[in-house]
């Protein structure tokens, strides 16, 4: 199924289209979703659902088929299995940022493709569901990240990053035996430790998962109130021929 999504943020499209394709700054923003690893261009993750009593976890991962700075479009390919092997998700994600007065105009298109127990809701419900999902995501975006960006759109520096580096270190002695004065000689340098190979970690919150029949709401709603009335219907005609 395509679903379409449209929102806006208060930035320029520059600054918006730096943070965006980021995906491990905005992965906190994503209601349900936890980024776990990075390897190369490999986002690896897992995202929480909830649907009535039943909590699932879909363990999957992330990349860009197409990144063109030049006009501001992403598409991102994203597939996820259910960890206890109750369905699976895969969707294709395209972005395209416009800008306009006061900030830049996002535009989403996504084609998913969803087994298991998600799926029994529906096209028209998912669609509400994504669009209320996305709202919360832009609002998270706005007061969480967005508020940090620097006019060149480069997050702010660290305090680790603003700390110099101490380069007046003091010379190494060098005592020959028997010497009463000690020699000066520069410090050998140590050698760098090879780059660790596999995923870097990526350590955060656990998060929260996405209660899809709260997000529904009344999409669900209106879909089982004929069935209730049916229902109804049929008992109230139970009840009157076992009276005759």
């Amino acid at each position: 199924m395509e679903l379409t999504n449209e929102f806006r943020v208060s930035v320029p499209v520059e600054q918006a289209w730096a943070v965006l394709t980021d995906l491990e700054r905005i992965a906190p923003c994503m209601p349900g979703a936890e980024l776990q690893e990075v390897e190369g261009d490999e986002y690896r993750g897992i995202v929480k659902i909830k649907v009535g009593p039943i909590t699932a976890q879909y363990k999957g991962k992330a990349s860009f088929e197409e990144l063109d700075a030049s006009s501001h479009r992403a598409v991102l390919r994203a597939e996820g299995r259910d960890t206890r092997g109750q369905g699976n998700a895969s969707a294709t994600v395209k972005a395209e940022l416009t800008q306009e007065a006061g900030g830049t105009a996002v535009r989403i298109t996504t084609d998913l493709a969803v087994t298991g127990k998600v799926a029994q809701f529906g096209r028209g419900v998912l669609a509400d569901v994504s669009a209320k999902l996305l709202a919360q995501f832009v609002a998270r975006l706005e007061a969480d990240v967005l508020t940090g960006v620097s006019p060149a759109g480069a997050p702010p520096a660290t305090e680790a990053a603003a700390t110099p580096a101490a380069t007046d270190a003091p010379p190494v002695a060098n005592v020959a035996p028997g010497a009463g004065t000690p020699a000066a000689t520069p410090a050998t340098p140590a050698a760098e430790a090879p780059a660790a190979a596999g995923p870097r970690i990526i350590h955060s919150a656990p998060a929260e998962p996405v209660n899809l029949l709260e997000a529904a709401g009344g999409s669900v709603t209106k879909r089982l109130v004929p069935v209730g009335l049916g229902l109804m219907v049929l008992l109230i005609l139970w009840r009157v021929l076992r009276r005759g």
